[in-house]
């Protein structure tokens, strides 16, 4: 809306513009209006604010006329963008208003959001397995570990290899989609290594190349840039480093033969 009033802002001189008649010697009276009566020009100047009339002989016509038709069209461009950008914003509100409130993924299926149900993530080390919590991080041990998902499959299934998610994020962070790691009754997202006295982590994970798209303040479009094979991914958000990822799991079944 703000773009479309900027574009109104501007047009707005043109039109409200007089015109320009021309004469043959090349000068001109600023008018608002014009019209030929007989072998006079009628016009109202807005320099004396009165009606005036010249020898229609003395007039530039065919200048005056073209410089018309210049102004008609770009009024009608200018209004026509204004209209344009007006649709697109429509249409972003209306895609907005789509997005349920939660934060989350959504599937896009059709006309329809399928909200995927956050999975629980796990921190796995050689000695323990514990539930990672977004707000209250597990308390990390220098050494290896990994952020890990139970079961070989999601239950929530995407249909076709490019499927469409909206994101709603709870906090500014890093988002987007990544293929998971196939372990035995388990799917990694990341693997860490955590340094030892500053309990830095170093984080990696398989991350998609997505398009993004955003449609609201903290609502965002994505997507795979390239089709993606059949396996099991996830929609994640979280910071880098700081351990507090949270995932939306899916799986893209094989196509069937």
């Amino acid at each position: 809306m703000r773009r479309a009033l900027l574009l109104f802002a501007l047009i707005l001189p043109l039109l409200a513009a007089n015109l320009k008649l021309y004469l043959k010697d090349g000068s001109f009276h600023v008018v608002r209006e014009y019209s030929v009566e007989g072998d006079r020009v009628r016009y109202y100047s807005t320099e004396r604010g009165d009606w005036e009339e010249i020898p229609v002989e003395l007039a530039d016509l065919k200048r005056t006329r073209e410089e018309v038709r210049e102004v008609e069209e770009s009024r009608s461009k200018v209004a026509a963008d204004i209209t344009a950008e007006e649709k697109v914003e429509r249409q972003q509100r209306e895609e907005a208003a789509r997005v349920p409130g939660d934060n989350g993924a959504y599937l896009v299926e059709g006309k329809d959001l399928v909200a995927v149900k956050q999975a629980v993530s796990k921190v796995v080390t050689d000695k323990k397995r514990s539930v990672l919590k977004y707000l209250s991080p597990v308390p990390f041990v220098a050494g290896k570990a990994t952020v890990e998902l139970d079961g070989a499959r999601s239950s929530t299934l995407a249909t076709g290899d490019s499927p469409e998610f909206y994101i709603r994020l709870s906090a500014p962070e890093r988002f987007g989609i990544a293929k998971l790691t196939p372990k035995k009754d388990a799917r990694v997202v990341q693997k860490w290594n955590i340094i030892p006295v500053s309990k830095e982590i170093i984080d990696e994970m398989e991350i998609v190349e997505v398009f993004r798209r955003q449609v609201a303040a903290d609502v965002y479009k994505i997507w795979p840039v390239k089709p993606l094979a059949p396996g099991e991914y996830a929609v994640y958000q979280y910071t880098e480093g700081k351990g507090n990822i949270q995932v939306w799991d899916f799986s893209l079944p094989a196509k069937a033969r």
